[in-house]
């Protein structure tokens, strides 16, 4: 199946990338080839959302999942998201929709990132990225960060 080779390169080439020497051996060159691919057709901030970006009636037709650990998705989170931890996103994705957006966010980006990479390396396009995760979701003022940021561009 040509998505789970794809994938393969992919971790193959992440695997590659931290723990090997700077020399790419002919593996290495499959999984850079793959993800060249994928970047080929990755369009720039194409993966990322702001949080004024979703007004507040839209939040209801996304699904949400909060990509940090358990523990600090129990301390907070966003309202109705879903907790499945970035390392695991993948292995889990068969319990993600594929008729609606799928919103990652960690506390800054950064960790939702990596899962959003692999799922959209995996075939998932409806995958996008929280910029700036919970913290910057909160500061601009949670579900109503649209709202909020309309009225300032409007003044």
């Amino acid at each position: 199946m040509k998505l789970t080779k794809l994938f393969s390169a992919f971790l193959l080439a992440a695997v590659t990338v931290v723990s090997a020497p700077a020399t790419a051996n002919v593996e290495d060159k499959a999984a850079i080839s793959a993800l060249e691919a994928y970047f080929d057709f990755s369009e720039y901030e194409g993966g990322t959302i702001l949080p004024e970006q979703i007004p507040a009636e839209d939040w209801k037709n996304i699904h949400v999942v909060d990509t940090r650990d358990a523990e600090q998705y129990q301390k907070a989170h966003i309202p109705g998201a879903v907790n499945i931890d970035w390392r695991k996103v993948l292995g889990q994705s068969n319990k993600l929709p594929g008729n609606k957006m799928i919103l990652l966010y960690c506390n800054a980006g950064t960790l939702s990132s990596q899962a959003a990479i692999a799922l959209r390396v995996a075939g998932m396009e409806n995958v996008r990225i929280l910029q700036g995760g919970f913290t910057e979701w909160k500061a601009k003022g949670g579900f109503e960060a649209n709202s909020i940021a309309s009225k300032k561009s409007a003044k």
